[in-house]
């Protein structure tokens, strides 16, 4: 678990921040007993997004340019990492912040957790953020959110596949643990498989998705958990997996 822990500057996404989480992404990353990701915070805001202060005239262009930079390098390690990456958000969600939610596999969030893309509102659209959420909302709600800076709210979030699960602030701790300890269960290196490719063909068109995917599932059998899997359901027996 990686707890963004600065509720005082509302877990602002500021270079250091990102630089840690960064670091704590890939902390033990080939380690086998690594098996699944949970990225929580402290406070009633999850994440609000950049620290402005940094992007004030007072610092030049170069220095704007590693902020986003270093976020866009954060957003997209997440989907490359070998483990399933879970947001579990207690609270306020907005610009980079709502951007972190959607770059997670899933999301669990409780029922007081609001998202909000509310750049727009101060001078600067949320073009970065845009990326995240056009690829995981409609396209008009992601442009309602983007244009307006209006929240969505949990249910809401849920309804459009930002958010994976919607539970009472007292169970979400309990339903994480539930859908982790459930990864937990398989193979990491067929989890690891699948999620590299999931991503891969996503962006693909119809054809080229099946010849990739098709591919990766006579890979997938070479593996030794793939064999593992299809004898012990032939033998009716839980598989023994090597990871």
């Amino acid at each position: 678990t990686i707890v963004l822990n600065n509720p005082r500057r509302r877990n602002a996404l500021s270079l250091p921040m990102l630089q840690s989480l960064r670091r704590d992404l890939l902390h033990d990353v080939k380690s086998r007993e690594l098996r699944v990701i949970v990225i929580a915070a402290e406070g009633p805001v999850f994440c609000s997004g950049h620290d402005l202060k940094e992007l004030s005239s007072e610092d030049d262009v170069k220095h704007h340019s590693q902020v986003f930079e270093l976020c866009a390098e954060v957003m997209t390690l997440i989907q490359k990492l070998p483990v399933p990456v879970i947001a579990k958000v207690n609270g306020l969600a907005t610009a980079a912040g709502c951007q972190l939610v959607a770059s997670c596999d899933i999301a669990v969030a409780s029922e007081k957790s609001q998202f909000a893309t509310p750049g727009v509102n101060i001078g600067l659209f949320c073009s970065t953020p845009a990326v995240a959420l056009g690829r995981s909302l409609p396209r008009k709600v992601a442009l309602e959110m983007l244009f307006t800076g209006e929240p969505l709210s949990a249910h809401e979030a849920l309804m459009h596949g930002l958010v994976s699960k919607v539970v009472p602030e007292d169970k979400l701790e309990e339903e994480t643990m539930k859908i982790s300890q459930k990864i937990c269960e398989s193979s990491k290196s067929v989890l690891a498989l699948g999620k590299a490719t999931f991503y891969r063909q996503i962006s693909q068109d119809l054809d080229t998705a099946y010849k990739i995917t098709t591919k990766v599932m006579v890979d997938n059998l070479t593996l030794r958990d793939g064999q593992e899997g299809i004898e012990a359901f032939v033998q009716k027996r839980k598989p023994v997996w090597s990871h």
